[in-house]
């Protein structure tokens, strides 16, 4: 035992008294406190004048309210009226319900954007030519991995909560007994939050503190304001998530699931990803019955969640469900009464810079827009060069993945999906495994350890050029799209580099 008195000179600090304590004791009640002293601000303008936000600085938002948001318009409507202007916009991903930023782009109130995806009419306009800065794409991964590293520096994040406290503790859903609205997991707001200059939680909801448990906590946050209306319910969460009945896609879910299994990854403790497109959710149910006549189990599931995975949770078939994005309100309401449903944030999903979640995944299930004979994939621009999608986690879980299947019919209307050259590069072909289509599978040529599995298994293999051909042959081959030489987009990789740009579509 260490003798304090023979440290040098303790008796000589004891005796001088150097602690003479503070004298700033609280004796208040935790109710006076909580009404004098907190976070929240009288309005919108005013938290905005209290971060000393800047003409040329960049403000970011999440996307977990999908179509449903209102926080997005209302923010960058106050700014145009407070006078800013040269605003670098870094949101999550954006949707259709913006539109209304085309106006504050022609205005320049906004000069920059940088996001995951983007549709409706702002991507049409974005695609003729809007914005004179060509839009920065990131996937998940790499936008949080830009953070982290100050690539993308954030100086005041606008984050709407549908539950938030006085101090700032917010989350993303709500008690039964508390009304508004739910959008699950805010896992793309966490890197925001943590490495923003200056946060605004805003939120129609306010709950008596602590809102534990909490997606972003108080520490992170500086300002908390009260609204009427952070976004619509019907565009943020629908009901349980519906099963396809087409038959195409129900065709290619049953094939990947057989892919993932003769491949040999579907084992008693494995882990997946899988997509909330219709192939991808009818693939999770061909898996749930591979799973129940093994009788193994899932060590966890990851990524944007639906109601059906966590209907397998709840079932005992996964153990763990790793949420970035809730999907569906099934999924939402799991978060909140499941213990082992966890919250995660963007970095801990698909960061390059560390060993995230997705480098755990046996394997992950995508869609396409386009496929080409390198494997390339394009699920951010359409068949007339039209931005009409996201990047996402695309790229991240298909390099992290062990299996990466990628599931799409082999056409689409009169479209080829299967074709030489896709328009936009953004997952490389060279972390793309097997291509599954209702025409048969394609494998790549670096996976011939998974080729010959599938062989064996009697399953329907075709070089990838021979599925371009059948392709075709049965829709013919689309005139090709006429661009301009301005670039209205750069497509970076998740290790933010540059795969692709996006250039300027020409209608002369």
């Amino acid at each position: 035992m260490i003798d304090i008195n023979s440290i040098p000179h303790i008796n000589e600090i004891s005796n001088n008294g150097l602690y003479h304590g503070t004298g700033s004791k609280k004796t208040a009640t935790f109710k006076e406190r909580s009404a004098s002293r907190n976070k929240i601000v009288p309005s919108l303008e005013d938290a905005i004048r209290k971060t000393g936000l800047k003409d040329g600085m960049t403000i970011s938002f999440h996307h977990h309210f999908r179509n449903g948001d209102h926080i997005v318009n209302t923010v960058i409507d106050k700014l145009a009226e407070m006078g800013y202007k040269n605003l670098t916009l870094a949101a999550s991903s954006l949707a259709a319900v913006h539109s209304h930023l085309i106006e504050h782009i022609k205005n320049g109130v906004i000069t920059h954007i940088e996001t995951s995806g983007m549709r409706g009419e702002l991507a049409e306009q974005v695609s003729r030519g809007l914005i004179d800065c060509p839009v920065v794409f990131r996937s998940h991964g790499g936008r949080a991995s830009a953070i982290v590293s100050g690539q993308l520096h954030i100086d005041v994040a606008f984050l709407g909560a549908p539950s938030c406290d006085p101090y700032g503790n917010a989350n993303g859903y709500i008690r039964e007994d508390e009304g508004g609205i739910a959008c699950g997991s805010l896992g793309y707001a966490v890197p925001d939050a943590m490495f923003a200059d200056n946060v605004i939680v805003i939120t129609n909801h306010l709950v008596a503190y602590p809102n534990a448990p909490w997606a972003i906590p108080e520490y992170e946050v500086d300002y908390v304001v009260l609204t009427d209306d952070i976004g619509d319910p019907k565009g943020i969460m629908s009901g349980a998530t519906r099963y396809t009945k087409d038959p195409k896609e129900l065709l290619i879910a049953k094939t990947a699931a057989n892919v993932i299994d003769a491949a040999g990854y579907l084992y008693d403790g494995f882990s997946m990803q899988m997509g909330s497109g219709g192939a991808s959710l009818a693939t999770a149910r061909f898996i749930r019955q591979k799973m129940l006549d093994k009788n193994i189990h899932c060590r966890f599931a990851l990524g944007g969640i639906t109601g059906q995975i966590t209907a397998m949770h709840e079932e005992g078939l996964i153990d763990r469900v790793l949420d970035v994005q809730s999907f569906d309100l099934d999924a939402a309401l799991s978060l909140k009464n499941n213990h082992f449903h966890h919250q995660i944030g963007a970095v801990y999903y698909a960061s390059h810079l560390t060993d995230a979640a997705v480098d755990q995944l046996d394997f992950v299930v995508l869609s396409a827009l386009e496929i080409d004979t390198d494997f390339n994939i394009n699920v951010l621009t359409g068949s007339d060069g039209v931005i009409r999608g996201a990047i996402g986690g695309h790229p991240d879980t298909a390099e992290g993945a062990s299996l990466s299947v990628v599931v799409a019919p082999l056409t689409r209307g009169r479209i080829p999906t299967v074709v030489k050259h896709v328009n936009t590069v953004v997952t490389p072909g060279d972390v793309v495994d097997v291509v599954v289509t209702d025409h048969g599978i394609a494998v790549n040529p670096k996976r011939p350890d998974v080729k010959e599995k599938l062989i064996a298994a009697g399953l329907p293999v075709f070089d990838i050029e021979q599925l371009r051909v059948r392709a075709e042959r049965i829709v013919g081959v689309p005139d090709p799209i006429k661009y301009k030489d301005r670039i209205v987009g750069v497509v970076m990789y998740r290790d933010n580099t540059v795969i692709d740009v996006i250039r300027q579509i020409d209608e002369d």
